[in-house]
């Protein structure tokens, strides 16, 4: 017929589908996610806000420690010529 509707061939529509369907389950997931997820109350918040401070802390320390060791490294090293 003149008048069909103009329909895409059978391999486009399993590309469309095989990019949608994930997008899909994706959107379905984390909506259910959310919905499952509670906001924390004050003990546990500041439970892990203390145990963050507490691994900046310590990362701070290992990077200062670290620059400390090579500094002397790399001053024998480039004062050398």
């Amino acid at each position: 017929p003149l008048c069909a509707p103009h329909q895409p061939p059978r391999d486009a529509m399993d590309v469309i589908n095989s990019v949608r369907e994930p997008m899909v389950d994706f959107a379905k997931e984390s909506a259910r996610l959310v919905k499952k997820c509670s906001k924390p109350d004050r003990k546990e918040y500041i439970k892990v806000a203390s145990r963050t401070a507490m691994g900046f802390v310590i990362m701070g320390f290992v990077g200062f420690f670290v620059k400390l060791i090579f500094i002397p490294i790399n001053n024998i090293i480039v004062g050398s010529t």
